[in-house]
């Protein structure tokens, strides 16, 4: 009996994974600069946003941004702003636009645009065409900068 019970539950994850299905890049609906729909209909892993957050070949957001978090890392930037405290003063929503697309929400702004796959030049041929970050993890670094709060 646990092994069906187990066995279903585990059908109808897997299930309900299947039906969410990804926005495209391009597909992305905007309002004001905000994203109110996740890109994935799975919820974001905060460890797993962190963990791309710090990484300098994916997000390489230290590059431009401190935070405290990542304390262990070094070489943060101070060309964009602190991330500490970035969940109080912007909604998921907004913090979706922005990593998405953050052109969107602020004109002329130096970040780049980490889920669009065209209207770009990338400097490697064998990047043409994609996105920066997958639409899931996107939505993992939301969930990260969701749990940066102030103290």
């Amino acid at each position: 009996m646990k092994h069906t019970l187990g066995f279903a539950v585990v059908a109808t994850l897997g299930a309900s994974m299947a039906l969410a299905e990804e926005v495209k890049p391009m597909a992305v609906s905007f309002a004001d600069g905000t994203v109110a729909a996740s890109l994935t209909g799975v919820a974001g892993d905060p460890v797993n946003g962190r963990a791309v957050f710090a990484n300098r070949k994916q997000g390489n957001c230290l590059a431009c941004h401190t935070n405290s978090d990542l304390s262990e890392e070094s070489f943060h930037g101070e060309v964009g702003p602190p991330m500490d405290g970035v969940a109080d003063r912007w909604s998921e929503a907004e913090l979706r636009g922005i990593v998405s697309n953050s052109k969107m929400m602020f004109e002329g702004t130096i970040m780049p645009a980490f889920y669009i796959d065209s209207g770009y030049t990338r400097p490697l041929d064998d990047f043409a065409g994609q996105s920066i970050l997958t639409a899931q993890q996107v939505e993992d670094v939301v969930a990260y900068l969701m749990t940066l709060k102030e103290e």
